[in-house]
């Protein structure tokens, strides 16, 4: 794909490629974040919350985000936090790594549950898997990672799109009878705002992109195209699994409950294996950020971080994300992304809108 190469597409597209990659696995790849926080709300609610409140926000502040880093240079966010918070970036720091921790967690237990129950293969096969092709773009570093999550994503637009055909063929009475019930309970804009949160933790893990972004234009343009490019695999993934609401509520993978009942093996099976790629993307986005933190911390005091660390500390960090997993997919989603949604509010997004909003423009 020669056009990944394009600088056209690294300065407006690859941002929100990035975004939409490390978003899906900890957002929407199993399907029960979306039933968590939208269609909890019902099914018109859930597609408010969604395009009201989630996209907006998204747009705006990936905007404001990318010409924070464009202009002070800060592409990890040891710098970035350093820039808008002063000598209380840490804190963000803490957040970040307690999120980190719940996100590994969930693709832990997402990949050795899917494994375990479509291909009967143990629980630590899948961790296995995850570890070994997150060690290795790791290692490789930020070409790969960009060429990797880019490319990914394209894909997996195609096998969301196909998800949504089969759903509309087979199940749009059904689809069409759910949402002209017109059900919106009366917090779904909270869904959509805890939602769109907790996923704005990620912004680390998209920082090292924004490298390619020169002009301000170019910064906003990516921002407000990333929300866009970020929502729109959960938007048509949420249309499908409103086919089976509310039977679909409790289901721990909401995926693969949907692609039981469509009877296409082909489909399930494909969208199996984007689901344990789009696993990797997420977890390689995290932990990718921790390392650029750690090169940015030691290139202040001369040095550079070895590349054979790099998968090490991808390693560490994951064993720590499988003690997790043992609590469940449903607990972590319901209780860890709730929580941390939160911290982020005070000490990004408030910070971010006003204090950002100053330096961007007077400083």
């Amino acid at each position: 794909m020669i056009f990944l190469n394009a600088p056209t597409f690294k300065k407006y597209f690859l941002p929100g490629l990035v975004f939409q990659s490390v978003v899906i696995a900890g957002g929407y790849g199993t399907g029960r974040e979306l039933v968590e926080y939208f269609l909890n709300y019902g099914p018109l609610g859930g597609i408010l919350g969604m395009l009201i409140i989630t996209t907006v926000m998204w747009s705006v502040l990936l905007a404001l985000t990318f010409e924070f880093s464009r202009k002070f240079r800060a592409y990890d966010y040891r710098t970035f936090f350093m820039k808008l918070l002063g000598p209380f970036w840490f804190v963000f720091e803490i957040l970040y790594f307690i999120l980190l921790f719940i996100v590994l967690g969930v693709i832990g237990s997402a990949a050795g549950a899917l494994l375990r129950d479509n291909f009967g293969l143990p629980y630590i096969t899948g961790v296995m898997i995850m570890l070994a092709a997150i060690g290795f773009l790791t290692f490789k570093g930020s070409g790969l990672i960009e060429k990797f999550l880019s490319s990914w994503s394209i894909v997996l637009y195609i096998v969301y799109g196909l998800f949504l055909i089969v759903a509309v063929v087979k199940f749009g009475p059904e689809i069409q009878k759910n949402f002209s019930t017109g059900i919106a309970h009366p917090k779904w804009p909270l869904g959509g705002f805890k939602y769109a949160l907790y996923n704005m933790g990620i912004i680390p893990a998209v920082l090292f992109c924004v490298v390619h972004i020169e002009k301000r234009k170019e910064a906003i343009t990516a921002g407000l195209l990333g929300g866009l490019i970020g929502i729109l695999p959960g938007l048509l993934f949420f249309i499908a699994v409103v086919s089976h609401y509310p039977a679909v509520l409790p289901k721990e993978v909401p995926a693969d409950y949907i692609l039981r009942n469509f009877g296409f093996t082909a489909l399930r099976i494909l969208y199996l294996v984007v689901l344990i790629g789009t696993l990797v993307e997420t977890g390689t986005g995290f932990i990718h950020a921790v390392n650029q933190r750690i090169q940015s911390a030691l290139q202040t005091r001369g040095k550079k971080l070895p590349r054979w660390q790099r998968p090490v500390v991808a390693l560490i960090l994951l064993l720590i994300g499988l003690g997790l997993s043992t609590f469940g997919l449903i607990p972590l989603i319901a209780k860890g992304y709730g929580s941390v949604s939160w911290g982020f509010f005070i000490v990004y997004i408030i910070p971010l809108v006003t204090l950002g909003l100053y330096k961007i423009f007077k400083i």
